[in-house]
C-alpha cells in the first residue's frame, strides 16, 4: 500500500471518528432539548404577597397563569393599593420564573459554554467569545 493511500485512510478514519463524536454530542443535546422543552412547559412559579392576600402563578416565560385574591382584600377599599400589591406579586413571580428558567436551560447546556455564561450574566462577549477564539485558532492554523 502506498504511503499516500495510508495517509488518506488514516485521515478518513480520524475524520469519521470526529464525525461520530460530534454526531453523538448532537444526539445527546437533541434529546436534552426535548427534555428541556417538556420541563419548561410544566414550570410553574407561585408567589404570594407579603400579607398573603394575593397569589400569582406564572409560567416559564413569565406568562400569567392565575391570580387569586383572598377574601380579606375586599375589606380594604384602597383599590390603588390592591393594584400595586397584585402588580408587585406578579413581578416577583416573573423574576423567580426567569431564574428557574435560566437554571433549567443552563443544566441542559455543555459546561463552560459561552451560552451558559451569557445566560448568567447577559454578556454578549461571553456568548461570542468562544466562537471568536475558535475562528482565531482556525485562522492561525491556515494562515
Amino acid at each position: 500500500m502506498a504511503l499516500a493511500e495510508r495517509v488518506d485512510r488514516d485521515a478518513n478514519q480520524a475524520l469519521r471518528a470526529r464525525f461520530d463524536e460530534v454526531y453523538g454530542q448532537y444526539q445527546r443535546m437533541r434529546s436534552g432539548v426535548d427534555d428541556l422543552r417538556a420541563e419548561l412547559a410544566e414550570l410553574r412559579v407561585t408567589e404570594r404577597s407579603d400579607d398573603g392576600q394575593v397569589t400569582a402563578t406564572v409560567g416559564a416565560r413569565g406568562e400569567l397563569i392565575s391570580v387569586e385574591l383572598a377574601g380579606e382584600v375586599y375589606h380594604d377599599r384602597d383599590h390603588h393599593a390592591l393594584s400595586r400589591k397584585i402588580t408587585m406579586t406578579v413581578h416577583r413571580a416573573c423574576a423567580r420564573a426567569a431564574t428557574a428558567t435560566q437554571e433549567l436551560v443552563v443544566a441542559h447546556l455543555p459546561a463552560g459554554s459561552g451560552s451558559v455564561e451569557f445566560l448568567r450574566t447577559g454578556d454578549f462577549g461571553a456568548l461570542f467569545g468562544r466562537a471568536d477564539a475558535v475562528l482565531r485558532r482556525e485562522d492561525e492554523r491556515h494562515g
